[in-house]
């Protein structure tokens, strides 16, 4: 069997933000970052004001921007594989211009009113075509804090919460503008954004990791054949179902309630307490292992899920989705921490969009299961997915949690030169 290293814990230092944003170069890519990881949340809101206003059909938005996040939790990890490989700016540069592209097709196609499989062809290319900047900016993060755990742990934490306020205000942009404006110049905003942001982004290349360009003639290994990666994926599939069955159950409860007008508070407030907890984690200086924190918040996570269902109000809804909120983003932080660990710098991109591709197709996954079961035994039905999804999660966690020990000698899987790189590392965070 594999040794495991045991690593005296030092004592805890506090690392504030202040910090980590004095941190060399930081602000240079930080900026155009936001800018390029916001339409990120815009698309999908996007698209189904575009064809529910052409199409006059919830329906058929809601599977297409379905098809749409399951091509991007596909396709990210296979992007961020090749940013490993080639760099970012060498992935990113074809990238915003095929999603510009797929984009005004999609317009041009849903404008045209034309037949409903050309709009899955288009939307799914445009939802591939995402880049993937919130696992580029993470992997920068390690490349500058590498001899600093601490700071890079409060990194985790400001990119959980960063990624939380896009997602809060994404939609609403989004939405604003369609509704000032057009449906379609929400979407174009959002095409605009990624090329822009993503242009300045790519330019900032004095702060990107170095390639690692594969060797001739030897297999290149996937950061997916990481017992630890696979874990943490399937995971936070069960996170995403948590997002999707929200988003769909809080609507129906809401108009079920005769206040559908307050949807978007509820769900702000579960949004909110998310990006509390996240401002929160990154400011504590932990004693317990990163992975004990991430099995303690994915535990309080389907606790407070499980109460959702007995709710009997929208009051009462709101308190039980906060305290689901405060569970989110300590829980992704500790899987991003422990995910950076478990692979080598040849494969830290491509491990954090295997994350995040598997939040975007749990959460299309926990919508459609939500929606049918709301449409056939009401709105209270819906609140079974995210207990399930979550649920499924805890279990596997518990269960195979020896997977996330970082090994002492052979076990820590690079995808560099090609061949199956033998690591140590640590898996404190």
């Amino acid at each position: 069997m594999t040794a495991r290293r045991t690593v005296a814990e030092p004592t805890p230092t506090r690392v504030g933000y202040g910090t980590l944003l004095r941190t060399p170069g930081a602000w240079t890519f930080l900026v155009p970052a936001f800018a390029a990881r916001l339409p990120y949340a815009m698309l999908s809101a996007g698209i189904v004001l575009l064809i529910q206003s052409a199409y006059g059909s919830y329906g058929t938005a809601g599977l297409v921007v379905a098809f749409a996040a399951a091509t991007q939790a596909l396709i990210g990890p296979q992007t961020g594989r090749l940013s490993d490989r080639y760099g970012q700016a060498a992935v990113l540069l074809p990238t915003v211009a095929v999603h510009a592209v797929s984009v005004g097709a999609l317009l041009a196609l849903a404008l045209g009113h034309a037949p409903t499989w050309t709009l899955f062809v288009s939307a799914g290319v445009a939802g591939a075509s995402v880049p993937q900047i919130g696992a580029m900016v993470r992997a920068r993060w390690v490349t500058r804090l590498s001899d600093s755990p601490k700071t890079l742990n409060t990194a985790f934490a400001f990119e959980s919460v960063t990624d939380e306020f896009t997602f809060a205000i994404g939609p609403v942009l989004a939405t604003g503008i369609a509704t000032l404006v057009s449906p379609s110049v929400s979407l174009i905003t959002e095409a605009a954004l990624t090329v822009i942001g993503g242009l300045a982004f790519a330019a900032q290349r004095g702060t990107a990791p170095a390639p690692h360009p594969s060797v001739p003639g030897a297999e290149q290994a996937s950061a997916l054949s990481s017992p630890g990666v696979r874990l943490l994926a399937g995971s936070f599939l069960g996170v995403g179902s948590v997002f999707g069955a929200m988003t769909v159950t809080v609507a129906a409860f809401a108009r079920a309630e005769g206040q559908p007008g307050l949807n978007g508070v509820v769900y702000g407030i579960f949004a909110g307490g998310s990006m509390l907890a996240g401002v929160l984690y990154g400011m504590i200086a932990w004693r317990r292992s990163v992975r004990q924190r991430m099995l303690g918040s994915y535990t309080l996570l389907v606790l407070g899920c499980s109460t959702l269902w007995a709710m009997p109000n929208l009051t009462a809804l709101a308190i039980a989705g906060l305290c689901c909120g405060l569970a989110i983003a300590p829980t992704l932080i500790s899987g991003y921490t422990l995910v950076e660990t478990l692979v080598s710098a040849g494969a830290k991109t491509e491990a954090f969009t295997w994350l995040t591709g598997a939040i975007g197709l749990g959460l299309a996954a926990g919508s459609i299961v939500a929606g049918l079961l709301v449409d056939s035994h009401g709105a209270r039905a819906g609140f079974v997915v995210p207990v399930v999804g979550a649920g499924i999660g805890l279990v596997a966690l518990v269960s195979l949690r020896r997977l996330l020990d970082t090994p002492a000698g052979p076990g820590r899987i690079a995808a560099q030169g090609g061949a199956k790189v033998q690591l140590a590392g640590a898996s404190k965070g």
